[in-house]
């Protein structure tokens, strides 16, 4: 019997260990999982939903795996990994011997090189006041910090500052985006779209510094008091949040004589320059590159767990993951594929836009060879969600493609009926982060899966990014509704669904 261990307790090494026991009917592995937190594994993707208020902190646990063959061991420092003797050995001194090894260790929030926030900042020691927002411990002392704080900096203009900062305001409290790049969210929109979302953003109580730095973070008697910008501004502060990127765990595999880059390189099978230790998540940087949203590295723990119990994997999907929707309240923004800055000059694009700043609206469509290859979409509602079925099913164009964004223009009446449950196909994707289906819904209601709980249990859906909640809360509706689907329900909302009995499961998926 083969003995595989994890190291990295986290959303892809438990998506991992329970895709492996499901893939492993002969039962030919037992598991060890070595996770640093002490905790149950959790949904990282939905801390600035706890921030926020939204959600709580039960919201977004996810499920431990329970099975015989598995072990696992909470709160566990790793020290080294010994390749010559294939184990692993923790801080105790304790050794953990393995047949394959998984890293699934993740990243680590960065810490800008500004002065003023200590001496060892990366290390966590940071001001009073000034916070990182990588783990549930991070958002912990968030919340707390909120409770005597009037003024806060958000340092870092990309999905999770834009999240951050909208939790915060939620909170009643002024926030100011610190951004040094020319554009928000600069990976995903060029100028002309971030300028609409920064209008928007105003409206929502978040204030914004695009193209301007922190200088230095002045601290008084041990707590944060102000940030000096670039260009000379001060602003005064209580509470700092940094959302500068991350750094992959790398010191672990780096130590062994591993080979890695900005991350553990790994060949499209996920196996490291050593045949019996692999890296998925964060951590690992694939041939293809990574692109830092959990549905990359579910993508490949499924691989991984088939490849290691001999079953004939799919190939990682290129760009998997790319579809982003940010969860900023009252602001509607999505992207995917080839778009805004990232979208480099190719006589073979075709690009389509519709700007209209005074209504704050944005649409860029991208097209090649009669195919949606990107499009960002910033305030035009139910098109995003066209945009991403389109997108992500390689469905092809009208002639025409603009033909995609007049939706975005029509008057209400003529797009209402449209959003009905009962007019999307059963193959169109409503849970991006897990590939589940209209159908699959279905197929589990029909099953006995009623609640929100059910089907994420069954499906997975909800258990990503959490944007598609409201859709699946009104196929439930649809669904349950005694005048079935010959009578839709439309209103809008998150997929034009009309609030029903499935309020209460929302309402309490986000409770604080």
């Amino acid at each position: 019997m083969s003995h595989i261990v994890v190291i990295g307790y986290g959303m892809v090494g438990s998506r991992f260990v329970e895709d492996l026991t499901t893939a492993d009917h002969a039962g030919e592995h037992l598991v060890t999982v070595l996770g640093d937190e002490a905790c149950e594994p959790y949904n990282r993707v939905l801390l600035s939903d706890v921030v926020a208020g939204t959600r709580g902190l039960s919201a977004i646990a996810l499920p431990a795996p329970d099975h015989p063959r598995v072990t696992v061991q909470r709160g566990v420092a790793v020290r080294a990994i010994d390749r010559g003797r294939r184990d692993v050995v923790l801080a105790d001194d304790t050794r953990v011997p393995y047949d394959e090894l998984v890293i699934a260790t993740g990243a680590a929030a960065r810490v800008p090189t500004v002065p003023g926030l200590g001496d060892d900042p990366a290390g966590g020691d940071l001001p009073s006041g000034v916070h990182v927002l990588r783990s549930i411990d991070d958002a912990r002392e968030i919340i707390a910090a909120t409770l005597n704080a009037r003024r806060a900096i958000v340092l870092g203009g990309g999905v999770l500052g834009l999240e951050a900062a909208s939790g915060l305001a939620r909170r009643d409290l002024a926030v100011t985006v610190v951004h040094p790049s020319p554009a928000l969210m600069e990976r995903q929109l060029d100028e002309a779209a971030s300028r609409v979302v920064e209008s928007t953003l105003r409206r929502t109580g978040v204030d914004q510094r695009v193209g301007v730095g922190a200088q230095e973070i002045v601290v008084e008697e041990g707590r944060l008091r102000r940030v000096q910008l670039t260009n000379g501004e001060v602003l005064a502060a209580d509470l700092l949040v940094l959302c500068t990127g991350t750094v992959p765990h790398v010191a672990l595999a780096a130590e062994a004589g591993l080979e890695v880059d900005r991350g553990v390189l790994v060949d499209a099978d996920l196996t490291t320059s050593d045949s019996h230790v692999h890296a998925i998540g964060d951590c690992a940087q694939p041939p293809g590159g990574a692109s830092g949203l959990v549905a990359q590295g579910w993508e490949q723990a499924r691989r991984l767990a088939d490849l290691l119990t001999g079953r004939d994997p799919e190939a990682v999907t290129a760009g998997v993951g790319d579809v982003v929707k940010p969860k900023t309240h009252g602001v509607d923004i999505v992207t995917m594929g080839v778009c805004g800055s990232g979208r480099v000059d190719d006589p073979g694009l075709r690009v389509v836009r519709l700007s209209d700043p005074a209504a704050g609206r944005h649409l860029e469509i991208v097209v090649r060879d009669g195919l949606l290859v990107g499009a960002a979409a910033v305030g035009a509602g139910r098109v995003g969600t066209d945009l991403i079925t389109t997108y992500t099913r390689r469905t092809p164009l009208p002639a025409d493609p603009a033909h995609l964004l007049l939706p975005a223009i029509a008057p209400a009446a003529t797009t209402t009926r449209r959003d009905s449950p009962s007019l999307i196909p059963d193959r169109a994707t409503i849970c991006r982060c897990n590939g589940v289906t209209k159908g699959d819904i279905r197929a589990e209601f029909a099953s006995g899966a009623t609640t929100v709980e059910q089907i994420a249990a069954s499906t997975r859906a909800t258990t990503g990014c959490g944007g598609c909640t409201d859709a699946v809360c009104g196929i439930l509706d649809w669904l349950g509704a005694d005048t079935g689907p010959s009578q839709p329900t439309t209103a809008p909302g998150e997929g034009g669904f009309t609030p029903g009995k499935h309020d209460q499961d929302r309402a309490e998926t986000r409770a604080s």
